[in-house]
Protein backbone atom coordinates (compact mmCIF):
# COMPACT_ATOMS: atom_id res chain seq x y z
CA UNK A 1 0.00 0.00 0.00
CA UNK A 2 1.02 3.79 -0.35
CA UNK A 3 0.23 5.41 2.59
CA UNK A 4 0.55 9.31 2.65
CA UNK A 5 1.74 10.54 6.11
CA UNK A 6 0.32 14.46 6.71
CA UNK A 7 2.55 16.49 9.16
CA UNK A 8 3.11 19.82 10.12
CA UNK A 9 0.22 22.43 10.24
CA UNK A 10 -0.38 25.57 10.68
CA UNK A 11 -0.81 26.38 14.28
CA UNK A 12 1.56 26.48 17.49
CA UNK A 13 1.77 22.17 17.37
CA UNK A 14 3.83 22.46 14.22
CA UNK A 15 6.44 20.88 15.67
CA UNK A 16 4.92 18.29 18.14
CA UNK A 17 3.43 17.05 14.57
CA UNK A 18 6.42 16.80 12.78
CA UNK A 19 7.55 14.44 15.59
CA UNK A 20 4.25 12.32 15.31
CA UNK A 21 4.32 11.86 11.11
CA UNK A 22 7.98 10.96 11.49
CA UNK A 23 6.69 8.33 13.90
CA UNK A 24 4.18 7.24 11.69
CA UNK A 25 6.20 7.28 8.70
CA UNK A 26 8.91 5.55 10.03
CA UNK A 27 6.54 2.73 11.29
CA UNK A 28 4.53 2.53 7.61
CA UNK A 29 8.05 1.46 6.11
CA UNK A 30 8.77 -1.26 8.99
CA UNK A 31 5.33 -2.42 7.67
CA UNK A 32 6.36 -2.83 3.92
CA UNK A 33 4.28 -0.25 2.90
CA UNK A 34 5.26 3.35 1.02
CA UNK A 35 5.51 6.47 2.36
CA UNK A 36 4.29 9.71 0.89
CA UNK A 37 5.56 12.35 3.42
CA UNK A 38 3.33 15.77 2.77
CA UNK A 39 4.45 18.49 5.31
CA UNK A 40 2.02 21.96 5.95
CA UNK A 41 3.78 25.00 6.96
CA UNK A 42 3.61 27.42 9.87
CA UNK A 43 2.41 29.76 7.06
CA UNK A 44 -0.12 27.15 5.32
CA UNK A 45 2.18 26.18 2.21
CA UNK A 46 2.37 22.11 1.54
CA UNK A 47 5.61 20.58 0.74
CA UNK A 48 6.61 17.49 -0.60
CA UNK A 49 9.44 15.47 1.03
CA UNK A 50 12.11 16.79 -0.65
CA UNK A 51 10.92 20.13 1.05
CA UNK A 52 9.49 21.46 -2.72
CA UNK A 53 6.76 23.65 -2.67
CA UNK A 54 3.09 22.24 -3.74
CA UNK A 55 -0.16 23.93 -4.70
CA UNK A 56 -3.20 23.00 -2.94
CA UNK A 57 -3.98 21.09 -6.02
CA UNK A 58 -0.57 19.08 -6.96
CA UNK A 59 -1.06 18.15 -2.67
CA UNK A 60 -4.12 16.78 -3.56
CA UNK A 61 -3.27 14.66 -6.74
CA UNK A 62 -0.49 13.45 -4.32
CA UNK A 63 -3.14 12.53 -1.64
CA UNK A 64 -5.32 10.75 -4.55
CA UNK A 65 -2.51 8.72 -5.75
CA UNK A 66 -2.46 6.73 -2.13
CA UNK A 67 -4.36 4.41 -0.79
CA UNK A 68 -4.73 5.64 2.96
CA UNK A 69 -4.22 9.14 4.07
CA UNK A 70 -2.80 9.27 8.11
CA UNK A 71 -2.96 13.01 9.46
CA UNK A 72 -0.64 13.42 12.08
CA UNK A 73 -1.67 17.06 12.45
CA UNK A 74 -2.57 18.52 16.03
CA UNK A 75 -4.24 21.43 16.80
CA UNK A 76 -6.39 24.34 14.97
CA UNK A 77 -6.51 24.01 10.88
CA UNK A 78 -5.78 20.28 11.05
CA UNK A 79 -6.67 17.74 14.20
CA UNK A 80 -10.26 20.30 14.27
CA UNK A 81 -12.20 18.61 11.19
CA UNK A 82 -10.37 20.83 8.35
CA UNK A 83 -8.19 18.40 6.98
CA UNK A 84 -10.55 15.66 7.32
CA UNK A 85 -13.18 17.91 5.29
CA UNK A 86 -10.48 18.16 2.83
CA UNK A 87 -9.86 14.46 2.70
CA UNK A 88 -13.86 13.74 2.65
CA UNK A 89 -14.90 16.16 0.26
CA UNK A 90 -12.15 14.43 -2.12
CA UNK A 91 -12.98 10.71 -1.42
CA UNK A 92 -10.19 9.77 0.37
CA UNK A 93 -9.71 7.23 2.75
CA UNK A 94 -8.37 8.28 5.71
CA UNK A 95 -7.16 7.24 9.49
CA UNK A 96 -8.75 9.69 12.35
CA UNK A 97 -11.73 11.12 12.90
CA UNK A 98 -14.77 12.84 10.93
CA UNK A 99 -14.86 16.92 10.65
CA UNK A 100 -17.86 16.81 13.39
CA UNK A 101 -15.93 14.43 15.79
CA UNK A 102 -12.65 16.52 15.36
CA UNK A 103 -14.73 20.01 15.85
CA UNK A 104 -16.38 18.98 18.88
CA UNK A 105 -12.92 17.01 20.60
CA UNK A 106 -11.25 20.61 19.69
CA UNK A 107 -13.95 22.78 21.38
CA UNK A 108 -13.56 22.24 25.17
CA UNK A 109 -16.28 23.88 26.17
CA UNK A 110 -18.61 21.16 23.46
CA UNK A 111 -17.19 18.68 24.51
CA UNK A 112 -18.10 19.15 28.27
CA UNK A 113 -21.89 19.64 26.66
CA UNK A 114 -21.82 16.42 25.21
CA UNK A 115 -20.46 14.49 27.71
CA UNK A 116 -22.65 16.26 30.42
CA UNK A 117 -25.68 14.97 27.80
CA UNK A 118 -24.85 11.37 28.49
CA UNK A 119 -24.11 11.87 32.08
CA UNK A 120 -19.87 12.26 31.85
CA UNK A 121 -18.85 14.63 34.72
CA UNK A 122 -16.93 17.47 33.85
CA UNK A 123 -15.36 20.36 36.07
CA UNK A 124 -18.08 23.42 35.97
CA UNK A 125 -16.85 26.03 33.73
CA UNK A 126 -17.12 29.37 32.80
CA UNK A 127 -16.59 30.93 29.01
CA UNK A 128 -14.85 33.91 28.29
CA UNK A 129 -16.12 34.96 24.54
CA UNK A 130 -13.57 36.55 21.97
CA UNK A 131 -13.24 40.49 23.26
CA UNK A 132 -14.51 39.80 26.77
CA UNK A 133 -12.00 40.72 29.70
CA UNK A 134 -12.48 39.40 33.08
CA UNK A 135 -15.69 37.21 33.48
CA UNK A 136 -17.96 37.02 36.57
CA UNK A 137 -16.91 34.75 38.72
CA UNK A 138 -18.80 32.24 40.52
CA UNK A 139 -16.60 29.41 41.01
CA UNK A 140 -14.25 29.48 43.95
CA UNK A 141 -10.72 29.98 42.98
CA UNK A 142 -7.82 28.08 42.66
CA UNK A 143 -9.64 27.97 38.47
CA UNK A 144 -7.46 26.67 35.50
CA UNK A 145 -7.78 29.04 32.70
CA UNK A 146 -6.91 27.21 29.42
CA UNK A 147 -7.58 28.20 25.86
CA UNK A 148 -11.07 26.86 24.74
CA UNK A 149 -9.45 25.47 21.55
CA UNK A 150 -5.51 24.09 21.07
CA UNK A 151 -3.45 21.49 22.81
CA UNK A 152 -0.14 20.51 24.25
CA UNK A 153 -1.13 22.96 27.01
CA UNK A 154 -0.49 25.97 25.35
CA UNK A 155 -1.68 28.50 27.45
CA UNK A 156 -2.90 27.06 30.11
CA UNK A 157 -2.64 28.20 33.81
CA UNK A 158 -3.41 27.61 37.30
CA UNK A 159 -4.79 30.69 39.32
CA UNK A 160 -4.42 31.13 43.21
CA UNK A 161 -4.99 35.00 43.11
CA UNK A 162 -7.59 37.32 41.84
CA UNK A 163 -4.98 39.75 40.23
CA UNK A 164 -3.89 37.07 38.22
CA UNK A 165 -7.02 35.86 36.37
CA UNK A 166 -6.82 38.86 33.89
CA UNK A 167 -3.26 38.67 32.60
CA UNK A 168 -4.01 34.42 32.54
CA UNK A 169 -6.76 35.40 29.97
CA UNK A 170 -4.50 37.61 28.56
CA UNK A 171 -1.93 34.67 27.76
CA UNK A 172 -4.81 32.10 27.25
CA UNK A 173 -5.73 34.28 24.83
CA UNK A 174 -2.51 33.93 22.52
CA UNK A 175 -3.48 30.13 21.93
CA UNK A 176 -7.10 30.51 21.09
CA UNK A 177 -9.54 33.89 21.10
CA UNK A 178 -12.23 31.75 23.26
CA UNK A 179 -11.10 31.37 26.43
CA UNK A 180 -12.33 28.70 29.43
CA UNK A 181 -12.11 28.98 33.35
CA UNK A 182 -12.62 26.13 35.12
CA UNK A 183 -12.53 25.14 38.78
CA UNK A 184 -9.54 23.42 39.82
CA UNK A 185 -10.43 19.79 40.34
CA UNK A 186 -8.08 18.00 43.02
CA UNK A 187 -7.40 14.43 42.00
CA UNK A 188 -4.88 12.59 39.82
CA UNK A 189 -4.42 12.92 36.46
CA UNK A 190 -5.21 9.49 34.93
CA UNK A 191 -5.69 8.91 30.45
CA UNK A 192 -7.08 6.01 28.25
CA UNK A 193 -6.96 5.82 24.36
CA UNK A 194 -9.93 4.00 22.12
CA UNK A 195 -10.05 2.82 18.74
CA UNK A 196 -12.71 0.82 16.73
CA UNK A 197 -10.71 -1.72 14.63
CA UNK A 198 -11.57 -3.04 11.18
CA UNK A 199 -13.67 -5.80 12.99
CA UNK A 200 -15.64 -2.77 14.51
CA UNK A 201 -14.57 -3.49 17.93
CA UNK A 202 -13.40 -0.74 20.31
CA UNK A 203 -9.78 -1.47 21.48
CA UNK A 204 -8.76 0.40 24.99
CA UNK A 205 -5.23 0.88 26.00
CA UNK A 206 -4.00 0.59 29.35
CA UNK A 207 -4.74 3.49 31.73
CA UNK A 208 -2.16 5.64 32.38
CA UNK A 209 -1.34 7.93 35.10
CA UNK A 210 0.84 11.17 34.71
CA UNK A 211 2.79 12.35 37.70
CA UNK A 212 1.99 16.01 37.77
CA UNK A 213 3.22 18.44 41.33
CA UNK A 214 0.69 19.24 43.37
CA UNK A 215 -0.91 22.70 42.33
CA UNK A 216 0.85 22.27 38.80
CA UNK A 217 -0.69 21.07 35.57
CA UNK A 218 1.21 18.80 32.65
CA UNK A 219 2.30 21.55 30.85
CA UNK A 220 4.14 21.65 26.91
CA UNK A 221 7.90 21.21 28.76
CA UNK A 222 6.85 17.70 30.27
CA UNK A 223 5.09 16.86 27.81
CA UNK A 224 7.88 16.62 25.08
CA UNK A 225 11.19 16.93 27.47
CA UNK A 226 10.81 13.23 28.63
CA UNK A 227 10.81 14.12 32.23
CA UNK A 228 7.07 13.08 32.70
CA UNK A 229 6.61 10.49 34.78
CA UNK A 230 3.86 8.16 33.78
CA UNK A 231 2.28 4.71 35.44
CA UNK A 232 0.80 1.95 33.56
CA UNK A 233 -1.64 0.93 34.25
CA UNK A 234 -2.69 3.57 36.18
CA UNK A 235 -2.62 2.47 40.18
CA UNK A 236 -6.86 3.33 41.03
CA UNK A 237 -9.31 1.30 41.77
CA UNK A 238 -11.12 -1.94 40.28
CA UNK A 239 -14.52 0.46 39.96
CA UNK A 240 -12.29 4.05 39.16
CA UNK A 241 -10.75 1.53 36.08
CA UNK A 242 -14.30 0.34 35.18
CA UNK A 243 -15.94 3.40 35.16
CA UNK A 244 -12.86 5.41 33.24
CA UNK A 245 -13.57 2.84 30.91
CA UNK A 246 -17.31 2.94 30.44
CA UNK A 247 -17.52 6.94 30.18
CA UNK A 248 -14.81 6.99 27.73
CA UNK A 249 -15.98 3.84 25.19
CA UNK A 250 -19.08 5.78 25.61
CA UNK A 251 -17.93 9.39 24.87
CA UNK A 252 -16.00 7.46 21.81
CA UNK A 253 -19.39 6.58 20.46
CA UNK A 254 -21.58 9.72 21.70
CA UNK A 255 -18.79 11.84 19.12
CA UNK A 256 -18.70 9.11 16.29
CA UNK A 257 -14.76 9.37 16.41
CA UNK A 258 -12.76 7.25 14.18
CA UNK A 259 -9.03 6.57 14.49
CA UNK A 260 -7.64 6.53 18.15
CA UNK A 261 -8.47 9.34 20.38
CA UNK A 262 -7.05 9.87 23.85
CA UNK A 263 -9.64 10.64 26.95
CA UNK A 264 -7.79 12.55 29.86
CA UNK A 265 -9.74 12.29 33.36
CA UNK A 266 -9.03 13.12 36.90
CA UNK A 267 -9.49 10.46 39.16
CA UNK A 268 -11.33 12.13 42.46
CA UNK A 269 -12.88 10.92 45.52
CA UNK A 270 -16.28 11.09 44.20
CA UNK A 271 -15.08 9.16 40.90
CA UNK A 272 -13.54 10.27 37.18
CA UNK A 273 -13.96 13.48 36.04
CA UNK A 274 -12.92 14.02 32.15
CA UNK A 275 -11.24 17.00 31.65
CA UNK A 276 -10.22 16.68 27.67
CA UNK A 277 -10.85 14.46 24.76
CA UNK A 278 -8.21 14.51 22.01
CA UNK A 279 -9.15 13.40 18.37
CA UNK A 280 -5.62 13.70 17.18
CA UNK A 281 -3.17 12.60 19.87
CA UNK A 282 0.82 12.49 19.97
CA UNK A 283 1.35 9.53 18.04
CA UNK A 284 5.52 8.83 18.11
CA UNK A 285 6.63 5.77 19.69
CA UNK A 286 7.00 7.80 22.89
CA UNK A 287 3.96 9.18 23.21
CA UNK A 288 0.89 8.06 25.75
CA UNK A 289 -1.32 6.37 23.43
CA UNK A 290 1.14 4.13 22.01
CA UNK A 291 2.77 3.50 25.39
CA UNK A 292 -1.18 2.57 26.70
CA UNK A 293 -1.14 0.06 23.60
CA UNK A 294 2.17 -1.68 23.94
CA UNK A 295 0.80 -2.29 27.52
CA UNK A 296 -1.65 -4.58 26.44
CA UNK A 297 0.13 -5.86 23.94
CA UNK A 298 -0.30 -4.13 20.46
CA UNK A 299 3.21 -2.31 19.39
CA UNK A 300 3.84 0.59 17.81
CA UNK A 301 3.81 -0.77 14.22
CA UNK A 302 0.95 -2.71 14.56
CA UNK A 303 -0.92 0.06 16.43
CA UNK A 304 -0.53 1.98 13.25
CA UNK A 305 -1.32 -1.30 10.57
CA UNK A 306 -4.58 -1.94 12.57
CA UNK A 307 -5.63 2.06 12.20
CA UNK A 308 -4.95 2.08 9.24
CA UNK A 309 -6.80 -1.26 8.01
CA UNK A 310 -9.68 0.21 10.09
CA UNK A 311 -9.66 2.98 7.66
CA UNK A 312 -9.96 1.02 4.88
CA UNK A 313 -12.57 -0.96 5.77
CA UNK A 314 -14.71 2.66 6.22
CA UNK A 315 -15.66 4.42 3.24
CA UNK A 316 -14.83 8.18 3.13
CA UNK A 317 -17.72 10.29 2.32
CA UNK A 318 -18.07 11.87 -1.57
CA UNK A 319 -16.18 8.13 -2.82
CA UNK A 320 -17.75 7.12 -5.15
CA UNK A 321 -17.66 3.22 -7.13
Amino acid sequence: MKIAVIGGGRNDEHLVSLASAAGIAHAVRQLGWETVALTIDEDGVWRDRSGAVLSSSRAVEQLMRCDVAFPALHGVHGEDGAVAGLLELCGITYVGSPVRAGAIGMDKWLTKLVAAAIGIRTADGILVPPGATTPTMRIPLPVVVKPATGGSSNGVSVVMDPSELHGSIADARRSGATVLVEEYVRGREVDIAVFRDATGQLRLGSTLEIGVRAGGVFGREAKYDGTARFTLPAEISPSDDEAIRAAASALYNAMECSGVARFDFFVTDAGPVLNEVNTSPGMTEQSQVPRMFAAVGTGYPQLIAELVEAARVTEPMGATA
